[in-house]
């Protein structure tokens, strides 16, 4: 982490910008002077703070391909190689997962996969396309009904835990989002879903969106998916599954009783830019019926229409922005030029790291364990007050060596050790 004040990039570069060309030496030797030397290192073998962030040589070659070619593949014909192979590598995804078939456009249904720039990207998207789905379904029960007496009444769910970006989702969507208190382990259970709907279907609201996190940002802890989907199935309300960091795990087949219950959810999304060595930003989505996303973005002015219109996805509709990039190069290379057995590898080694220092700290009296280490995070606490744990984060992180961020969970505070770098080892 770098010693630096907010404000110190400004008295390093001129007041305005040049007004005849400078030599790229000058350029390049800024970057030292300028950049360098205010910038967090995600790849440090020592970062372990929030989560990975991945990088690797395969996915830089291909985001600088991306830049070479630089086309804007906002519809097939925009360019027609960057909507097929981004068919075509979310398939290949799917497959390595293990996700069901209905999911993958290759299995001829409505099923397929988008990249999205995030995992908040792609919570937002399936937010608006269950409230699209839900108005539709009202509007014919209830044809007397106001778009705005819909709103008023639809409510979506989530664990406490659960990314802040769903809660977000929710504003911007301007609709309810309840957050539900977990249970002891820190999982949203069936039950609590269940009876939390009761409720607000008591009271007249409409629940129509949920979230279940498979690997919550804090602690790492996987909700009952196959529970909350039975219930969600149950109400027909749509089931968006948010395994941004987790999800790259199940690549290994040892990992995927973490997502039971998939098969019952309308979407998934995890984050390939997090821990399977793509770049930034990578966020690989699958919905079970893209046509709600479709319905509720479609805007179709006549510059944007081209003859081969409903034979290929139009991406623009699957998505906030209309302008998108070439990023399914990054997959394409990554899963070629290192292959499922040493992505497995990777993924492998560093949970394995994690389960080293769960070991270190269980030879040592003064620590607890705050969380069962499953992936890559190690929750963990000194024994005694959280004044003691802000002390000893403040030593840490003071030392400047290695770079950590705590949480806090009913009170309790507790310190996160995230393997991040893939120069990590165990020596």
């Amino acid at each position: 982490v770098p010693s630096v004040k907010p404000g110190y990039l400004r008295p390093l570069v001129p007041e305005q910008a040049p007004q005849e060309a400078e030599p790229w030496t000058a350029v390049m030797a800024d970057i030292e002077r300028v950049v360098m030397s205010g910038v967090t290192h995600w790849q440090s073998p020592r970062f372990h703070a929030y989560f990975p962030t991945a990088n690797s040589y395969p996915a830089i070659v291909a985001d600088m391909l991306s830049g070479a070619i630089a086309c804007i593949g906002f519809t097939w014909i925009a360019s027609p190689a960057c909507t097929e192979l981004e068919v075509v590598m979310l398939d290949w995804l799917g497959q390595m997962l293990g996700l069901p078939e209905q999911f993958l456009a290759r299995s001829g249904g409505e099923g397929g996969g988008v990249i999205q720039g995030t995992a908040s990207e792609a919570t937002l998207v399936a937010l608006l396309g269950a409230k699209s789905r839900t108005m539709q379904k009202l509007k014919e029960e209830h044809p007397e009904w106001s778009d705005t007496d819909i709103l008023g009444k639809l409510v979506g769910y989530c664990n406490k835990q659960a990314h802040s970006s769903v809660e977000r989702a929710g504003l911007l969507g301007g609709v309810k989002l309840r957050s539900l208190q977990p249970d002891g382990k820190r999982r949203l259970r069936g039950d609590i879903l269940r009876k939390a709907m009761e409720e607000d279907i008591s009271k007249g609201l409409i629940p129509f969106y949920v979230v279940a996190t498979l690997g919550t940002t804090s602690s790492c802890t996987f909700d009952a998916l196959d529970e909350i989907g039975d219930v969600c199935n149950e109400h027909g309300i749509w089931l968006h599954v948010d395994a941004a960091y987790a999800g790259s795990a199940f690549i290994c087949p040892e990992y995927r009783h973490l997502m039971k219950g998939i098969e019952k959810a309308d979407s998934f999304n995890f984050n390939p830019h997090k821990w399977m060595l793509v770049n930034f930003d990578c966020s690989a989505m699958w919905l079970k019926q893209p046509r709600w996303i479709v319905d509720a973005f479609n805007v179709d002015p006549l510059y944007l229409k081209h003859d081969q219109q409903g034979s290929a996805p139009d991406y623009r509709h699957w998505q906030i922005p209309l302008g998108r990039r070439f990023r399914s190069l990054k997959l394409w290379f990554v899963l070629r030029l290192y292959g499922v057995e040493n992505l497995q590898k990777h993924i492998r080694k560093q949970i394995a790291l994690a389960h080293l220092f769960e070991k270190f700290l269980a030879s040592d009296d003064r620590f607890e364990l705050f969380e069962e280490v499953t992936m890559g995070l190690v929750c963990f606490r000194l024994k005694g007050s959280n004044e003691i744990n802000e002390e000893l984060l403040r030593r840490i992180n003071g030392r400047g060596k290695i770079h950590l961020v705590p949480s806090k969970i009913d009170d309790v505070y507790f310190l996160r050790l995230a393997i991040c770098s893939r120069f990590t080892e165990d020596s």
